[in-house]
């Protein structure tokens, strides 16, 4: 075991943080581990809008469902879809921007905003920072749009927390490996290992609420996925110039 798959594995999500900032250099080395993770074509159909401003912060907290860790750490790192650069490619060639029309634009800008945001994650974590992704920028896009000035062509896909802890939350426990991983083909036969995971969440958060909650996994998704809790994405996405069917 090596200290990179170390930190890989000590993952948890803080969601309290220290009145510290971050020096230059340190994140700058996460920005450039996150800009360095591969893309689809080389096209590079991502930004990272670096968020430091305490007003700016603070509202963007309340729009992505008033959650007060993007106000209270010091940075919060947005990642979007841009394929602002591939129009400007585009229009130095004389050509049209076609892929914007098809849901493929966006499923690949998404796969790269999460490479990138993985290799971002890992950086800070290996640096003794903590983070916690935000997907709560997609809840209001319009208003995040508005507020970082985003441009046609470029929508917001998740953020990221990064601060010094101020306190070590618990590592949430993970379904079994097995129906994580399937060899040669997926096996779709997994209710025994799901039955098994919500007992083991179960007892995880009756310690974790002091016996107020024992909710389980899938009793909470079930019901978050009753609906599509984030209606707005597909309209700002399309006045965005995202097309896609």
């Amino acid at each position: 075991m090596n200290q990179t798959i170390e930190t890989y594995l000590n993952h948890r999500s803080i969601r309290n943080y220290m009145d510290k900032e971050i020096p230059t250099d340190i994140l700058d080395a996460i920005i450039a581990s996150a800009q360095a993770a591969p893309t689809s074509i080389n096209g590079q159909q991502l930004s990272v809008i670096v968020v430091k401003n305490p007003e700016t912060k603070k509202a963007l907290s309340v729009e992505a469902g008033d959650q007060v860790w993007i106000d209270q750490a010091p940075v919060f790192l947005v990642f979007v879809a841009d394929y602002h650069k591939a129009k400007l490619a585009a229009d130095k060639n004389s050509l049209p921007l076609i892929i914007t029309q098809d849901i493929e634009s966006l499923m690949v800008a998404s796969v790269d905003v999460g490479i990138a945001m993985s290799n971002a994650i890992g950086a800070a974590e290996s640096l003794g920072l903590g983070i916690v992704p935000i997907g709560g920028v997609r809840r209001n896009p319009q208003a995040i749009i508005d507020l970082l000035g985003l441009p046609e062509y470029v929508f917001p896909v998740v953020g990221l927390v990064v601060g010094y802890p101020a306190e070590t939350s618990d590592k949430k426990p993970r379904l079994p490996l097995d129906t994580f991983v399937h060899h040669e083909k997926y096996n779709p036969e997994l209710k025994p290992q799901i039955d098994a995971y919500d007992d083991t969440v179960s007892k995880y958060m009756l310690e974790r609420t002091n016996g107020e909650s024992d909710r389980n996994w899938s009793s909470s998704v079930s019901g978050l996925y009753q609906s599509v809790y984030y209606p707005k994405v597909s309209p700002v996405s399309k006045s965005q110039g995202f097309q896609g069917k």
